[in-house]
């Protein structure tokens, strides 16, 4: 049942599009793991910007984390930004 929880976050994740270049952020190879405890119902998902100061970074972090919670299955998820001159701080944000 876990990787299809994996794909249907996928799936809810593929709706978010890089504002810049109106291109899913799982198409374009930003989102580089996604990791579900389906008993604490939960999702962990990396996501690492193409440009380590992008500035809707933290916009498609926040978004990342609305879809993948509007997921049946999953009651929480956590967001970690990497690769970007601001991920703790963007990282921390998303996650209050």
């Amino acid at each position: 049942m876990s990787e299809e929880l994996v794909n249907k976050v996928k799936d809810a994740l593929a709706k978010v599009a890089d504002p810049h270049m109106g291109i899913s952020i799982v198409e374009m190879g930003l989102v580089s793991d996604i990791q579900i405890n389906e008993s604490e119902k939960t999702a962990k998902i990396t996501i690492k910007p193409t440009n380590p100061g992008c500035m809707s970074a933290a916009n498609m972090a926040m978004q990342a984390r609305v879809a993948a919670e509007n997921v049946e299955g999953i009651d929480k998820a956590e967001i970690t930004v990497e690769g970007h001159m601001m991920a703790d701080a963007i990282s921390e944000m998303v996650n209050k």
